[in-house]
């Protein structure tokens, strides 16, 4: 792989395109609500570039691509999630949210269940969050890596420094000014990748047929744990390659994530009217899934004609000769970047890897916000009584801190798949936020507010038990079955009747 002038003259014009667009929102950043929801005045447009700017991210592109490399077409959950939780947030919540006269959605759990809930919640959401903008981290640290010639923290800190200068100024603004022209570049780069790897493989069923060829006929399938051929095409056509539950679970972690989010909230709170609020969550979901299908296609086309470093190796001390034209990736979280430099010409595929930068900037920087916001509103200003300038300040060096502390997080957890960074994150989130936010709107003061904030703290640590103890299951099925069973302990009803 080698990067031309017209690569780099494409990444200048596309990253360039998206940083003018975050520093001229600033003129828009008056006070901390303009920072924060954009002073409820967005449209259509606008809403839906806060939404994908943080949904389609270095997890829904790279992480999808990199998950399809080794799992095939089960990858696609995390995207599929993604767009089944913007539905059920367009149908169910959103009048909710933006009738509760509150700025985040755990001013809403505080309502409810008081003070104490609102900061423990935050602060658990904020740390589910943060793993979020790990992963994005990683994802552009692999995509710096593929483009120049530089260490994993000198990518990793380069990738920080432009989420900081497009999001630390404009706040929401930047979001979504930026995430409508993310969302166009990114709409047609996954379009154009999507119908490139159609175009090579002679159709969709040609990409198994290269799989097939490159695992079996070689006699590569035993360094990816597959004893046979069908075992090869059960794994990469199979929607639940990673077992029913964990696919599923994974889904579901990811709906429930997107529902319990204060940068998906973002938008929410600044449309600026119901509809469009609605409007922009469904055309969000819309959009979602065929990027997510074209990401899982180039996964599959890369696993067709590449194998990975540590691949390589095995092959090698068993004394395997590799084929000609087989590619080596460094890592399988380059599949994306590397595909864009090898088949698609240099001047639009520099405009391509610059929109792929872009997707992980721009996502990194939402969920900063969204984690910026929860901790400024829900813990700093309940421990302060500073108000205006000072509140916007924290807001902006909270940003800061959390980035700082995600590229010492990301260059020592970088060898993992991308997305289950991503499932966790949102695993973390609902178990922290989902329940009480639901039950708060759906069934107010029914629930007693010392037993919520029991729930939430047992939940997350029975998520992290099951995460760390390897169990066959999605750890959010019994973090938020933990949850549900604690707070039903006080439910208030019961209770009367008892005493």
């Amino acid at each position: 792989m080698s990067i031309s002038i017209y690569h780099i003259i494409g990444i200048v014009l596309a990253v360039s395109l998206i940083e003018v667009f975050g520093i001229v929102s600033m003129r828009r950043v008056k006070n901390s609500e303009d920072f924060d929801t954009g002073g409820g005045r967005a449209g259509t447009l606008t809403v839906c570039g806060i939404i994908m700017g943080t949904l389609i991210g270095g997890q829904s592109t790279i992480g999808t691509a990199q998950l399809a490399f080794s799992f095939g077409i089960s990858a696609w959950w995390f995207t599929l999630g993604a767009a089944l939780g913007c539905v059920f947030l367009a149908f169910v919540y959103v009048v909710k949210i933006r009738k509760s006269g509150t700025s985040t959605l755990l001013e809403i759990v505080s309502k409810e269940y008081g003070r104490k809930v609102e900061v423990t919640a935050s602060i658990l959401c904020s740390i589910g969050i943060f793993v979020s903008i790990v992963a994005q981290i990683v994802s552009s640290s692999a995509l710096l890596m593929t483009l120049f010639p530089m260490r994993l923290w000198i990518a990793a800190l380069v990738s920080a420094m432009i989420m900081v200068l497009f999001v630390v100024f404009g706040g929401v603004w930047s979001a979504g000014i930026g995430g409508i022209v993310k969302l166009v570049l990114l709409c047609i780069s996954s379009l154009t990748a999507g119908l490139v790897v159609l175009y090579l493989s002679d159709g969709y069923n040609g990409l198994f047929s290269n799989i097939k060829g490159l695992l079996t006929e070689n006699g590569f399938h035993t360094i990816s744990g597959l004893s046979s051929s069908e075992d090869v095409m059960h794994r990469y056509s199979n929607l639940f390659a990673r077992g029913f539950g964990k696919d599923i679970g994974s889904c579901i972690s990811v709906i429930l994530g997107v529902l319990s989010t204060q940068s998906y909230a973002q938008g929410i709170y600044a449309a600026k009217s119901d509809r469009v609020a609605k409007k922009s969550a469904l055309i969000s979901a819309l959009l979602t899934i065929p990027i997510g299908a074209a990401c899982v296609f180039v996964g599959l086309y890369m696993r067709g004609h590449y194998i990975t470093a540590d691949e390589y190796n095995i092959l090698a001390e068993n004394n395997i000769s590799i084929p000609e034209g087989i590619g080596v990736l460094t890592s399988s979280a380059q599949a994306f970047p590397v595909f864009i430099t090898t088949y698609i010409p240099k001047f639009i595929g520099g405009i391509m890897l610059g929109t792929l930068l872009i997707t992980v900037i721009v996502g990194g920087s939402g969920l900063s916000l969204g984690a910026s916001a929860i901790l400024v509103r829900d813990v700093f200003m309940q421990l302060s009584s500073k108000t205006g300038k000072h509140i916007l300040l924290a807001s902006r060096l909270t940003i800061v801190f959390l980035l700082a502390a995600a590229i010492i997080i990301g260059v020592a957890t970088s060898g993992g798949f991308i997305n289950d960074l991503g499932f966790l994150s949102m695993g973390l989130r609902a178990t922290a936020v989902f329940i009480p936010l639901t039950l708060s709107m759906l069934l107010p003061k029914q629930f007693d507010g010392k037993r919520m904030l029991a729930a939430v703290i047992i939940g997350t640590i029975v998520l992290l038990i099951v995460k760390l103890s390897a169990m066959p299951v999605d750890p959010t099925f019994p973090g938020i079955a933990a949850v549900i069973v604690v707070a039903l302990t006080g439910y208030k009803k019961r209770l009367t009747s008892i005493f």
